[in-house]
Formats: structure tokens, C-alpha cells, sequence
């Protein structure tokens, strides 16, 4: 069986590497007052932070549309495939799993719409997963087994070094109480088994918030085995390395996966300066 594997564009792999993997990549929209720019395609990472500062008005976003998601399954139909796996960001955050789930209805293939419940790094491990699944001669049924347990088993954590942005546009779920402003506390944040934004430590500064970080992958390591693990950062990549270091320090069984830019639509929440780390037990 031929697979077609599609993704959004939040999993922030990038066009490039996702089109040497034979993945389809369907992109979301940022909305600079008039300008509507396609994620990873129109605006890359380090152009799109720097619009974020100087911007007087925070943008906004925009999922893709059914019609979007209909024209890649039918282009991908076209091309051999006789079944598609379609990986996305949560849809507690965006409606792009829906628009996903819309298009399939009426798809000339069958598609299987996984909702990772996670985003950028994170949703890019479970693609990588499914990949993989799919080069190993897996059909759709199991490519898509493969993504969902994947996801499940995944964890991210990030550090935002303001919740401003995360606020603002109205995505902090049960942070949104966070005083985070106050004093350099630095809340280090994850994402439930809903897929929504919660808290899950309050540190000051930075550099415990790291330290914090990387003891919790060591945990989660001695608890659950060697760990497939990603780095992400918006344009921070000195905070990025420092978080690699804080986790070989301590001595976690880890396997370092990739390092990768937080996008425009997801970085339009996180703001300038977030780091974080994604990770799964395979061993």
C-alpha cells in the first residue's frame, strides 16, 4: 500500500526537510494587519520575530480551510497514493484538525486525521514516528497507530520569558492565571492530555527554569527508559544550548533527535526567547 503522510505547517519542520521525507505540508496563516502570510512559506522564523517586536498590533492567525486540506489529498491520490495519514496540532489551539477532518469526509482516499494534542517539536516527533512507521513497509492503519501512540506518550515543556503574547492571543488555558511578570518568575509550562496549555512549575529566573527543565527529562528518563528528545527556541539558540547542557549534566538517558525554530503561528504566542524540549521513551 502506498501512504500519503500530510502535516500542518505548526509541526515547524520546515518545508524543505518535510518535502525530502515525501511529507505533504499544509500551511497556517499569520495576519499582519492586511498582510496575510503563509507560515514556513511566505514568513520564515527569523524574519517573523522580527516583525513581532516592531509590531504595534499582535497578528493573528488563521487555520487552514477544508478546501486547502481537499486539494492535498487529491493531489496526493493523484499520485499513487491509496491511503493518507493527516498529523496535526492540537485541536484544542487551532481548528486546523477540524478543517482536516472535513476535507477526509470527502477525500478519494481514505484519511486518518491524528490529532497530537501537542505542538511544533513535539507534533514533529510523532510525524518523524509515523515516517518512519511508513518507510518500514506500515500501511495507513499502522502509520496512524503508530502516530497516535506516539503522541500520547509524548511530553513538552517550555519556558516563555513573557506570558504577554500567550495571552494576548488568547491561547494560555489554565495559565492564564499566571503572574508571571511579577518578581522574574519564569513559569515552565506543558501541555495536558487535552492538549491544552497548563502550568506545571513556577521558578525565578531563567536558569533555574532550565535546571528545572532538565531535571524533569532525567526523571522521566530514570523512570521510563532512554528518551528520543527535541529542542525548540525562538530564535534563542544560545537558551537552547544551554538547556542541552543543563540535561547532559544530569546524567539523562537521552537521545538527542534535532534543534529546531518555534514558527510564526505558533511563535505568535510564544513570543521572542522561548525555549523548551519535546521527548518520548523508546527503550
Amino acid at each position: 500500500m502506498r501512504v500519503g503522510i500530510v502535516c500542518d505547517s505548526t509541526c515547524d519542520l520546515g518545508p524543505e526537510w518535510l518535502e525530502s521525507q515525501q511529507v505533504a505540508m499544509v500551511p497556517l496563516k499569520v495576519l499582519f494587519g492586511d498582510d496575510t502570510l503563509l507560515d514556513w512559506v511566505d514568513i520564515r522564523p527569523g524574519d517573523f520575530f522580527e516583525k513581532l517586536v516592531a509590531a504595534s498590533s499582535l497578528p493573528k492567525t488563521s487555520q487552514p480551510s477544508p478546501a486547502d486540506f481537499s486539494a492535498v489529498y487529491e493531489r496526493l491520490a493523484d499520485e499513487g497514493a491509496e491511503e493518507i495519514v493527516s498529523i496535526h496540532l492540537t485541536a484544542a489551539l487551532s481548528g486546523t484538525f477540524e478543517s482536516a477532518t472535513m476535507a477526509a469526509a470527502t477525500s478519494p482516499v481514505p484519511v486518518h486525521v491524528v490529532d497530537t494534542k501537542l505542538v511544533t517539536q513535539a507534533t514533529g516527533l510523532v510525524i518523524k514516528a509515523a515516517i518512519a512507521a511508513r518507510d518500514g513497509g506500515a500501511d495507513a492503519a499502522e502509520v496512524a497507530r503508530v502516530a497516535n501512540e506516539t503522541a500520547a506518550k509524548t511530553r513538552l515543556f517550555f519556558v516563555l520569558d513573557t506570558l504577554d503574547y500567550l495571552v494576548k492571543g488568547g491561547r494560555a488555558g489554565k495559565a492564564s492565571g499566571l503572574a508571571a511578570s511579577v518578581l522574574n518568575i519564569k513559569p515552565i509550562l506543558t501541555f495536558n492530555a487535552e492538549g491544552i496549555i497548563e502550568p506545571f512549575k513556577k521558578v525565578k529566573g531563567t536558569r533555574k527554569a532550565l535546571a528545572e527543565l532538565a531535571a524533569q527529562v532525567a526523571a522521566d528518563a530514570e523512570e521510563h527508559g532512554r528518551l528520543k528528545l527535541s529542542f525548540l527556541h525562538a530564535v534563542s539558540p544560545a537558551l537552547a544550548d544551554d538547556l542541552k547542557q543543563a540535561i547532559v549534566a544530569s546524567g539523562a538517558d537521552v537521545e538527542f533527535d534535532s534543534t529546531g525554530l518555534v514558527g510564526s503561528v505558533i511563535g505568535t504566542y510564544s513570543g521572542p526567547n522561548a525555549v523548551g524540549c519535546a521527548y518520548y521513551p523508546i527503550g
